[in-house]
């Protein structure tokens, strides 16, 4: 098990399956040393936790949180590719899109349950560029979708 998984189950979390494409794509492919994953839906266990908009029916407290199973999701995705989490030298970009009213201007805020979890399990290394873009609708109805760019070494 490597470190990052060992501090997820740390803290009663770890990485689910990586979530089957709904259209012709792949969850994450290498290129080079960057590994760039698919966006990620808040997936538990094959099915969507909450649908609607935040602002609406989601809560911000609510979407912070599905925006940290967006980041496990997008992990498992980078895993599938690469094999071992303790490869990643450093998370390079998230790229978070949430679901909101017109009048909600907290994306920010949302995308910090990404950015947050992963600055705790990288450290130093997690710190990394990012946008949070509210959007009219997301795929499924979800609240959030998460895309990650990640740096990673070579094995050995």
């Amino acid at each position: 098990m490597s470190r990052i998984e060992s501090d997820l189950a740390e803290r009663g979390l770890e990485l689910p399956p990586v979530a089957a494409p709904a259209g012709a794509y792949v969850p994450a492919l290498r290129v080079g040393d960057q590994v760039l994953t698919s966006g990620q839906l808040p997936f538990v266990d094959g099915a969507l936790p909450t649908v609607g908009a935040v602002g609406g029916s989601v809560t911000p407290e609510e979407a912070y949180e599905l925006a940290g199973v967006c980041a496990l999701n997008a992990l498992a995705a980078v895993k599938s590719v690469i094999g071992d989490l303790d490869l990643i030298e450093r998370i390079v970009k998230v790229t978070g899109f949430v679901n909101s009213t017109p009048d909600f201007t907290g994306q920010p805020g949302v995308v910090n349950g990404a950015s947050e979890l992963l600055g705790e399990l990288f450290g130093e290394a997690g710190q990394h560029v990012r946008s949070a873009v509210g959007v009219a609708s997301l795929p499924k109805g979800t609240p959030v979708e998460l895309e990650l760019t990640v740096q990673v070494r070579a094995e050995g």
